[in-house]
Order: structure tokens, then sequence, then C-alpha cells
């Protein structure tokens, strides 16, 4: 599938599915948000957590300014693997998931994409975006609405950092620049959200938050309640998405009766469970058994 390189635009059009705004939220004090910094960059720009420190200088082994080798990047990607997601930090989730961890099981839904809408998808375009959507996070970390910085320069942020990361750190020397040039260009369109792999990638990246949700949930059995990360659930567009969003739903609702506490019930939820699943077809069956109908098709791009 053909694709022209695009320019990076500074429009925000950034995922809001890490925090929810509620003041019920649990704060770290001990690494508290740096303030807007619009002058931000790279090599300048301070660390939102802890604030005190610029970025580059935080790194046991800073990468040199034109490596010969892509070990560097590689070493920056370890970040990824060792920086928790900062909405489940501020509840205090024990031993909660790395950005990497995230990542992954989104490239493993992208593999499992239902057989109808399988047929209108890149399927191997849509795990190379999963994979490195959230790789600026690397240096710019995990910014959520909470941190004071806005969309258009979290977006900004992040461009420059998936230009440092793909063209510096992946530059000709390191036989290694159209590698980079892959992932930058796929980091732009999961971040444009125009093509209909990006929406269903953006689709699967609110779908892990849901499930993640729930499954901490039930570690803790039944002590925490984290519903209101539920709000980007409604925000699931592609039908056979919403599908599996409401099967998590509904698992949610039995594990809550099952330590005996009845969920209120959010006006989102009840929106969710609300909607038939015989709108769906999957594989030539309804979801709920019933008699076979015709799929809905507002999962076109």
């Amino acid at each position: 599938m053909e694709r022209a390189k695009r320019a990076v635009h500074v429009v925000a059009n950034s995922s809001e599915t890490d925090v929810p705004s509620s003041s019920q939220t649990k704060t770290d004090a001990t690494t508290p948000a740096a303030p807007l910094d619009e002058q931000w960059s790279v090599q300048q720009g301070k660390l939102l957590r802890p604030p005190t420190s610029t970025l580059l200088t935080t790194l046991q082994s800073p990468p040199p300014a034109d490596p010969t080798t892509p070990i560097p990047f590689l070493h920056i990607l370890e970040r990824l693997k060792t920086t928790p997601r900062e909405g489940w930090r501020r509840f205090s989730i024990p031993s909660c998931e790395s950005i990497s961890d995230h990542m992954y099981r989104m490239s493993i839904l992208t593999l499992l994409c239902p057989a109808p809408l399988r047929q209108k998808l890149d399927i191997p375009r849509c795990t190379l975006l999963a994979l490195c959507h959230d790789m600026a996070e690397s240096l710019v970390g995990d910014i959520t609405p909470l941190d004071g910085v806005t969309k258009a320069e979290k977006r900004r942020r992040e461009a420059e950092t998936m230009e440092y990361l793909t063209r510096q750190l992946l530059g000709a020397k390191t036989g290694c620049e159209e590698g980079g040039t892959l992932l930058r260009e796929a980091w732009e369109e999961y971040e444009d959200s125009n093509t209909l792999e990006a929406k269903f990638v953006h689709d699967i990246d609110k779908l892990e938050l849901v499930i993640q949700m729930m499954e901490y949930e039930r570690r803790g059995n039944g002590k925490v309640d984290l519903e209101e990360f539920l709000r980007v659930a409604d925000k699931i567009e592609m039908e056979e998405m919403k599908g599996w969003c409401r099967d998590v739903l509904r698992e949610r609702e039995e594990f809550w009766k099952s330590v005996g506490k009845e969920l209120g019930g959010t006006d989102i939820t009840k929106t969710i469970l609300g909607q038939g699943d015989d709108e769906v077809e999957v594989d030539g069956k309804m979801a709920d058994g019933k008699e076979e109908g015709k799929m809905d098709d507002t999962s076109k791009g």
C-alpha cells in the first residue's frame, strides 16, 4: 500500500485515554507535574516527573550526537519498558503496566481483528501503528490531561521527539534510515487519524485501556472502582470494537456482583450496554445468536 510522506502537523489530535479529570484521582505528591513549558525541546526540555531535570541529562548514558549504530536508539526504547502508564500510577495501582505493556497487547489485538473488518484493513500496517504510536513517550513521558500541557503542545513535543529518534538516532550512518522513516510515518499516520487503519488502532487503544481497567478492579478484589476511565469507551467508533467493549463491561458487571457490590452504572456504561449486539455481524453470525442480518456499515472510513 503506497503512502506519501506527510509533514508533521502541529495540530492536536492526540489520545485522551490516559487519566480521568475527576477530583478523585490520586496524585503522588513526591512527583508533581511541571508547569507548562512552551519552550520544551528534546535537548533542553524539563521532565514532567521530576520537573527539575532536563531530559537527556537524566539518561545514564546519553546518546551520541551522530551515532553509527542503532544501539543508542534501542537504549532509549528501554524507557518504554520501565515507564509506568501515568493514569494507573496516579491511582496508586501496584506494579502497574508500562507504556510497552500497553502497546504490546494493542499489537496483539490488531492481529485478532474480526473477519468482516479485517477485509477492509491492512492488518500488518495496523500492528505497526500500534507498536509505535506511543514511542515518543520514551522521552516526552506519559502526558495526561492533568499535566497542564495543551493537546497542541503535546503533539509538538511528541513530533519533535519522533524527529530526534528516527532522523538523528536512526540516521544514515546507522544503516537504519529506512526503518526510521517507516516508524516516523506510521506515528504520523496514527496521530493524523485519517486512514481506516489509524481509526481502528485508536479504537484498540481505548479498548485496551478498558480491559486493563477491569483487570485492575478484579485484581483489587473490589476495593478499587476505576469506572471514571470508562469515559473513553463511549469514544470507540467501530461497531466491532464496540461489541468487544460491551463484552468487557458485562464481565465487569458480573465481577462486581460476585463481590457483593452492585454497580450504580454511569450514563456511559448504560449507553454502551444498551446498544444492541444485533447491530453487528461477526463471521456471518449475529453476536447474540439471533437471526443473521446485514452488518451495520458505520465502520467504513
